[in-house]
C-alpha cells in the first residue's frame, strides 16, 4: 500500500533522464503528498514524453461521480488487468510518479498490561537504498464532467511486499527500473504479462523510523523525514534510522 510520499528533488531528476523539460515552479517539494494532492507524473502524449499534473486518486471514465477517486489511491497489479476500474488504464495509460520515498505505518501493539487504546501506529520513511529517486508505476485516466471538464487521475500500482519490507506492510508501492521506462510509457504495449515484467518486485529499499507529525497533512517541511528512536525491541525498530 502507499497512502503518503516524498517528492523533492525525484521530479528534476527523472526529467533529466527522460530528456523531458521540467520548471521547478510547477512542482515545489512536497514531503506529505497526501490522496487527492496534485501531483507531477511522466506520460507519453502523443510522441512526446511530458511531464504534467495528475490528481492522486484514478477517477475511471465512466464514474459518475469523481469522489470515486479518493478510494483508488492504489491498484493491484495482480489484479489491475481485469479491473473494470484499472483494465484500460493498465493496456493503455501508464505513467511514471517521481518519489524520493514513501510512508508506511508499522502498527505497535500496547505493552504488556496497558489497555487497547494505548495502540498506536510508528510512521517509517522508505527509500531507495542508494538514495536515488523513484519511478512509481502508475495508471492514468482522463474524466468528463456533464460539461465537458476534464479531470486527469492517477493511482500508483502495488503488490505484495518483498522479504525486508513485509514486517511494516503486506503490501508495497512498485517502480519501474530505468531499463524499462520506454516500455512502461508505449501504449502500444498491451500484453499483461509483458507489462508486469517490467516492474520490480524486489526493490532495493531501507527504512527508518520517523516523526509522528507525518500523521497530519499540514506538516510538510524536510524534518518529517529525519529518523526518530522508536524505544522499541523488533526488526528494524530502536535505533534512530534503523535498516532493513
Amino acid at each position: 500500500m502507499c497512502g503518503r510520499y516524498v517528492v523533492s528533488v525525484a521530479p528534476q531528476q527523472l526529467a533529466l533522464d527522460l530528456g523531458v523539460a521540467f520548471e521547478p515552479e510547477l512542482f515545489p517539494p512536497d514531503y506529505n503528498v497526501a490522496p487527492t494532492k496534485p501531483v507531477p507524473a511522466f506520460l507519453v502524449r502523443g510522441d512526446e514524453r511530458t511531464l504534467t499534473a495528475l490528481r492522486w486518486g484514478l477517477v475511471p471514465f465512466w464514474a459518475k461521480d469523481p469522489s470515486i477517486g479518493a478510494k483508488m489511491i492504489n491498484a493491484r497489479s495482480e489484479t489491475a488487468a481485469e479491473k473494470p476500474a484499472f483494465r484500460q488504464a493498465f493496456a493503455r495509460r501508464r505513467c511514471l510518479l517521481p518519489a524520493d520515498g514513501y510512508y508506511e505505518w508499522l502498527a505497535v501493539p500496547p505493552p504488556p498490561g496497558e489497555p487497547k487504546a494505548k495502540a498506536r501506529k510508528q510512521p517509517y520513511y522508505i527509500h531507495r537504498t542508494d538514495g536515488g529517486p523513484l519511478a512509481l508505476a502508475g495508471l492514468y485516466e482522463r474524466w468528463r464532467d456533464a460539461e465537458g471538464n476534464e479531470l486527469w487521475s492517477t493511482s500508483i500500482l502495488t503488490a505484495a511486499a518483498a522479504d525486508p519490507l513485509s514486517w511494516i506492510h503486506e503490501r508495497m508501492p512498485l517502480t519501474v527500473p530505468s531499463a524499462g521506462w520506454e516500455a512502461w510509457l508505449d501504449p502500444s504495449v498491451q500484453d499483461p504479462d509483458e507489462i508486469r515484467g517490467l516492474l520490480d518486485l524486489a526493490p532495493d529499499w531501507t527504512a527508518s523510523a520517523v516523526s509522528d507529525r507525518v500523521n497530519s497533512v499540514r506538516n510538510n517541511d524536510p524534518g518529517l523525514l529525519e529518523p526518530v528512536s522508536t524505544g522499541a525491541d523488533g526488526p528494524g525498530m530502536g535505533e534512530p534510522g534503523a535498516l532493513f
